[in-house]
């Protein structure tokens, strides 16, 4: 990025770690970093893993601030924001919370510059998904800063109604849970088939990995991809047909939604 405002994270946890960790091997500063985070062990972890100097609570410099991460649990954005009040209302502020309104936002940092935005785990490695939500007030630089600040975690994609990000929250937020509880599955029949844990997790998991980077290079919908593979009468057919019989389309369907309706209620408990 050409220029460094300064940012500053409201908790230290794994997902800010994540975009601390992409901000910095693009080329950003750690100076021009800042990280509030209450609970020592994890200070020390970001001290260790980025030398940075974490704060244990707001203190002036905050008002310093281009951009505010709010990356604190949905439960504890009440206890987070409070001592921030008066101190972040001249910065562009950017939630990865879960549920937590953008109105919440507003009113507890003083802007209307919010950005709501879902990642998931995968950015970790740089190979996350994040939704991306604006308020009216929010411009194109502030969108461009955004994704410039989540580029290193992976690809963003932006939604044009805050709902969209509750459900986005449910398919790419929650999604890896879905994708290691298949292959836990998976793994289980491995050895029940007089495979290995191991066996089955290296089979599992470079097939699901390999099965995702087809569906995002080809220009065949997941539908034909999968009718490719499974013949009539084949070893495929059989177990997809035991799925359907199942009705594990269904039971995701409703996952998915179960998820959603979570959402909704983080933002409706937590965000007034």
């Amino acid at each position: 990025m050409s220029e460094h405002p300064s940012i500053a994270f409201i908790g230290g946890g794994n997902m800010a770690s994540a975009i601390i960790g992409g901000l910095l091997r693009s080329g950003r500063p750690a100076a021009s970093l800042r990280v509030i985070e209450p609970y020592a062990p994890q200070r020390e972890r970001l001290a260790q893993q980025f030398g940075l100097a974490a704060l244990a609570a707001p203190d002036d410099s905050l008002a310093g601030a281009g951009l505010v991460v709010w990356a604190v649990k949905p439960q504890l954005f009440a206890e987070a924001a409070a001592p921030c009040r008066g101190l972040v209302a001249g910065a562009l502020q950017l939630s990865v919370m879960a549920g937590i309104p953008s109105e919440a936002l507003a009113r507890a940092s003083g802007s209307e510059r919010v950005v709501r935005a879902m990642p998931n785990t995968p950015a970790l490695i740089g190979q996350g998904m994040a939704g991306l939500y604006a308020r009216a007030a929010v411009s194109a630089a502030d969108r461009q800063l955004v994704e410039e600040v989540l580029r290193p975690t992976g690809a963003t994609l932006w939604v044009e109604q805050e709902s969209q990000i509750d459900a986005v929250t449910a398919l790419s937020g929650s999604g890896p849970a879905y994708f290691f509880f298949v292959v836990e599955a998976m793994m289980q029949a491995a050895q029940e088939l007089g495979l290995s844990a191991e066996q089955g997790r290296q089979l599992a998991l470079a097939t699901c990995a390999g099965a995702a980077a087809l569906g995002l290079q080809s220009a065949d919908s997941p539908t034909q991809l999968r009718e490719k593979v499974t013949s009539k009468g084949g070893t495929t057919h059989a177990a997809i047909s035991s799925l359907q019989a199942d009705a594990v389309d269904a039971a995701i369907v409703r996952a998915v939604r179960a998820a959603e309706a979570r959402a909704r209620e983080l933002g409706a408990e937590f965000g007034r």
